[in-house]
């Protein structure tokens, strides 16, 4: 593996921790998939799964020096919607730029190129919501004010 591939691989291990942390601390159960991106046949695990109050949301984390487009594989997508619909929750795909924050994408909002996989634009990415966003998807917004408080105080 060449070193701009690991630490790309690196970039993205942080970016699933940060989240993590992030959906720890909103109160959320979160669990980061320690096969997420492996050849795995009879399952379909995205990288980052959290639960709140019975509410689920699926991210596939993508980590960005600078916004521009993401393309991810059809089979990638197809996973995450397949294990979001059985868990009756939302997939994500959660991008993060430095200095920019986190901004997530709905994977049904994704639209497929002529090759057949998807594509994020940079405008997509730009016009993304933030954290607050997903929490408002999910009916958990009046978590966010509770967090805002929370991260004031400490």
């Amino acid at each position: 593996m060449s070193s701009s591939g690991k630490r790309s691989r690196q970039r993205g291990y942080r970016a699933e921790r940060e989240l993590v942390t992030t959906l720890w601390r909103l109160g959320f159960a979160v669990m980061r998939a320690p096969a997420s991106g492996a050849k795995i046949r009879k399952a379909d695990y995205p990288d980052i799964v959290a639960i709140k109050n019975g509410k689920v949301a699926v991210f596939e984390v993508k980590s960005r020096k600078k916004t521009g487009p993401i393309y991810l594989e059809n089979e990638q997508i197809k996973k995450l919607r397949t294990f979001a619909e059985r868990a009756g929750g939302i997939s994500y795909i959660a991008v993060k730029i430095p200095r920019k924050g986190w901004k997530f994408i709905k994977a049904e909002e994704l639209t497929q190129t002529k090759a057949g996989r998807y594509r994020v634009t940079k405008e997509q990415i730009e016009g993304a919501p933030g954290l607050p966003g997903v929490l408002s998807d999910l009916g958990l917004i009046k978590d966010l004010e509770k967090f805002m408080r929370n991260q004031t105080n400490t």
